[in-house]
C-alpha cells in the first residue's frame, strides 16, 4: 500500500487552504501532522481519505495524487451504528466479523472432517486455519476485552444497548470499533480528546504495535512522541517533512531554520561581493574578462531562499493577582461529590501559590469536584473551606462553548461595562481579537477562539485562585505553550483538570489523583508521579496477630525482598508463556506439513493439541498480566 501526494493544492470555496502538499504514506507509516489551528490539518486528512480532490489550477506545478494497493481507509466519520438495539459487546465484535465467520467455518469443517475426512475438507480446513491464525484468531477476544476495559467501560456496560449510552460514550465506542477493525490506513483527528490517561496509554501501545499505516492529527505532544516516527508540519500552506517523533521534529526544525538563515546570509554577502567586483572592473579593458567571469558565476548561482518566519502569533496577558490570599486557600474534608449518587470522596488541602493538577479516569468526578467548589452543584456530604481574601477565576470547558448573537466586543463590555472601548479592544487584542475580529458574533467563533475569549475575561479579573477545567481543549500547540508559560509564572494558586500529560508536567507542582472512588494527593509533579507509579511498594502489612505463646519465628518482608520475589514470579511466568508460544508454533508448523494435511487422524490429534496448548497459553498470559500489574502497583 502506498499513497503519494505531490505539489497538492486544495481550494475550498475558492480560497487556497493548502498550497503545496508533498506527502508519502507506506504500509507501516506512523505519521503525525502538526500545525496551527486553521492551517489545514483536517483538510489534509480529508484529501487523503478521498473526500477532497487536489486542484489542477496551477499549470506550473506537477500535481498528482496516487494510491496503489487499493487500501481500506478508516476514519471516525465513517463509523455509524446501524442498529441501536445492539449491545456494546455485539457492536465491538462486529469489527471482527471476518475472524468470527472464519471461526464458525472452522468449527463446521472440523465436524465435516469427522464425518467425511476427504482431502478437499482437510485442505480447506488447514488453509483456513492458517489465515485464521495469521489474522489473530486465537487472540482477538482478549484484545477487545482489554480495549473495552481501558476505554472505561464496565462488565455491565458490555450488555447494555447502544441507545443507553451518552453521545460522548457512543463516540468512544465508534472510535474503539474503528481501531479494532484494523483498516490498511487509520486517519485519526485529535484521537486523545476526551480520553482519560489510562485510555490514552492503551491507545499509545495499540498504535505502536499496529502493523498497518496510521496518520494522526494531534496537539498532544507526549502522545505524538510515543506513537509517530515521521512528522509533517503544515506552515504557510506547505508541508515540511521531519523524520522522528515530535521532540525530534522540534529540534530539527530549529536547527534547519538556523542553518538556512546562515546559508542565506552567507550567500547574500557573496552576491554583494561579486556585484561589487563586476561594477568595479566591467569597464576596464584589462579586467573585463574577469568581470564577465564573475557575472556568469552570479547567473549560475542557485539562490537560497530566506527561511519563512515562524507562525508564532499567540495571546499574552498579565495574570498576576492584585490581591494576596490567605495561606490556607482550600481545605476539603470527606467531601462526597456527585449528582444522584457519590462519584468520589475527596480529601486534600491547597496552600497559597501551589499548582495542583487533577488526573484520573473518566466518570470519577474530576470536573464534578470543580463544579462543587465553585457552587455550581451542591455537595452530597462533607465540607470544603475556601480561605479569606480568595478571588476565584473559573474556566469551564462547557461554559466556554456558549452561544450568543453579541459581538466579541459587546460580550466583553457586558462583563466589564466601565472600562471603555479602548481598554476592551486592547485586552481583546492581546488574545488575538484584532481589527474587525471584535465585531464577529460569538456564534461565529471557532472552539479555540471561544476558549481564548473566556480566558481573556477570566484573566482580566486578576484572580488569586484559578480553577480550570480542561483549559487546553481546542488549543493548538503554540497556544498550549503560551498558556503553560503564563501559568508556570503565575504567583496565585491553581487547581486544574487536564488530560494533556505534557501540560500537567509543565504546570503542576502536585498531583491530585482520583483512584477508585477516593483521592490521593502526591506532593510532587507529574514526572515524579509517573516514576512513583512504576516503582514497586511494599505489600500491606499483615495485621493478623500471632498467639502470644507461639514460638514461630517472625518473618519480615522488606521492599527489596518483595520486589525480588515478584520479579522472579514475573520472569517464571514469561518463560512459561514463551515455552507455550514455541509449542504452538511447532504444532502450527506440523499442521502446514503436506504429509500431515493428508493424514486426518494425525491432523485431528494436532488440532486437539493446538486447542489444549492455546487454553494453557491463555491461562499463562493471565498469570503473566497479573504479575506484571502487581509489579507496577507494588
Amino acid at each position: 500500500m502506498q499513497i503519494k501526494i505531490q505539489n497538492g493544492v486544495v481550494d475550498l470555496s475558492g480560497e487556497p487552504i493548502l498550497k503545496k502538499v508533498n506527502l508519502e504514506i507506506n504500509t507501516e507509516s506512523k505519521i503525525g501532522i502538526v500545525g496551527r489551528n486553521g492551517c489545514g490539518k483536517t483538510t489534509l486528512l480529508r484529501l487523503i481519505a478521498g473526500e477532497l480532490k487536489i486542484s489542477k489550477d496551477n499549470p506550473n506545478l506537477d500535481s498528482y495524487f496516487l494510491a496503489s494497493g487499493n487500501p481500506v481507509i478508516g476514519t471516525l466519520s465513517q463509523m455509524t451504528f446501524q442498529d441501536n438495539s445492539l449491545t456494546l459487546l455485539d457492536e465491538i465484535r462486529s469489527a471482527y466479523r471476518d475472524i468470527i465467520d472464519m471461526k464458525v467455518r472452522l468449527e463446521d469443517l472440523h465436524r465435516l472432517m469427522e464425518e467425511a475426512p476427504t482431502e478437499e475438507n482437510i485442505t480447506e480446513y488447514t488453509a483456513l486455519l492458517d489465515v485464521f491464525t495469521n489474522a489473530g484468531g486465537f487472540y482477538f477476544e482478549k484484545e477487545y476485552e482489554a480495549a473495552i476495559k481501558r476505554f472505561g467501560f464496565s462488565q455491565e456496560d458490555k450488555s447494555k444497548p447502544l441507545s443507553d449510552f451518552s453521545g460522548g460514550q457512543r463516540t468512544k465506542i465508534a472510535f474503539l470499533k474503528l481501531l479494532l477493525s484494523k483498516p490498511d490506513l487509520l486517519l485519526l483527528d485529535e484521537p486523545t480528546n476526551h480520553l482519560d490517561v489510562e485510555a490514552v496509554k492503551w491507545l499509545e501501545d495499540y498504535i505502536s504495535a499496529y502493523k498497518k499505516a496510521v496518520v494522526i492529527v494531534s496537539h498532544d505532544r507526549m502522545f505524538l512522541d510515543k506513537t509517530v516516527n515521521t512528522v509533517y508540519e503544515i506552515e504557510h500552506g506547505k508541508t515540511f517533512k521531519y523524520n522522528g517523533n515530535y521532540t525530534a521534529f522540534q529540534q530539527q526544525k530549529k536547527s534547519l531554520r538556523e542553518q538556512q538563515a546562515k546559508d542565506y546570509e552567507a550567500q547574500q554577502k557573496e552576491i554583494a561581493r561579486l556585484k561589487e567586483l563586476i561594477e568595479r572592473f566591467r569597464y576596464k579593458p584589462t579586467k573585463a574578462a574577469m568581470a564577465q567571469s564573475k557575472l556568469k558565476q552570479l547567473e549560475k548561482m542557485d539562490l537560497i531562499e530566506p527561511p519563512e518566519s515562524y507562525d508564532l502569533r499567540t495571546f499574552h496577558s498579565e495574570i498576576q493577582p492584585t490581591v494576596r490570599s490567605v495561606n490556607d486557600v482550600l481545605t476539603v474534608r470527606n467531601l462526597s461529590i456527585g449528582y444522584d449518587s457519590e462519584l468520589s470522596c475527596v480529601n486534600f488541602e491547597i496552600k497559597r501559590g501551589e499548582h495542583v493538577g487533577i488526573i484520573g479516569g473518566n466518570g470519577l468526578g474530576k470536573s464534578t469536584l470543580l463544579k462543587t467548589l465553585v457552587g455550581a452543584i451542591p455537595p452530597l456530604s462533607g465540607q470544603f473551606i475556601i480561605g479569606g481574601s480568595t478571588k476565584i477565576g473559573y474556566f469551564d470547558q462547557q461554559m466556554a462553548q456558549y452561544t450568543s448573537n453579541c459581538t466579541v466586543l459587546e460580550d466583553f463590555l457586558e462583563e466589564f461595562p466601565n472600562i471603555g472601548d479602548f481598554r476592551a479592544r486592547s485586552a481583546l487584542g492581546a488574545f488575538l481579537f484584532t481589527g474587525e475580529d471584535v465585531f464577529k458574533t460569538v456564534n461565529m467563533l471557532s472552539g479555540g477562539e471561544k476558549v481564548r475569549l473566556a480566558l481573556c475575561k477570566i484573566f482580566m479579573h486578576r484572580p488569586n485562585f484559578l480553577i480550570l477545567d480542561e483549559p487546553t481543549n481546542h488549543m493548538d500547540i503554540v497556544g498550549k505553550e503560551t498558556l503553560e508559560n503564563l501559568l508556570t509564572g503565575y504567583e496565585g494558586t491553581l487547581l486544574f483538570v487536564s488530560h494533556d500529560r505534557y501540560f500537567i508536567k509543565q504546570v503542576a507542582h502536585k498531583i491530585l489523583s482520583f483512584e477508585k472512588g477516593e483521592t490521593k494527593l502526591y506532593n510532587f509533579g507529574y514526572e515524579e508521579y509517573e516514576q512513583a507509579q512504576a516503582l514497586p511498594c511494599p505489600e500491606e502489612e499483615n495485621t493478623a496477630k500471632m498467639p502470644r505463646e507461639s514460638t514461630q519465628k517472625k518473618s519480615y518482608t522488606t521492599p527489596l525482598k518483595e520486589k525480588a520475589r515478584r520479579e522472579r514470579a514475573l520472569k517464571k511466568a514469561e518463560e512459561l508463556v514463551e515455552e507455550l508460544e514455541n509449542k504452538m508454533n511447532a504444532i502450527q508448523s506440523q499442521l502446514e506439513d503436506p504429509e500431515v494435511q493428508s493424514d486426518y487422524v494425525r491432523l485431528t490429534e494436532l488440532q486437539d493439541n493446538l486447542t489444549t496448548t492455546q487454553n494453557e497459553l491463555d491461562k499463562a498470559m493471565m498469570e503473566w498480566e497479573r504479575f506484571a500489574e502487581e509489579s507496577q502497583t507494588l
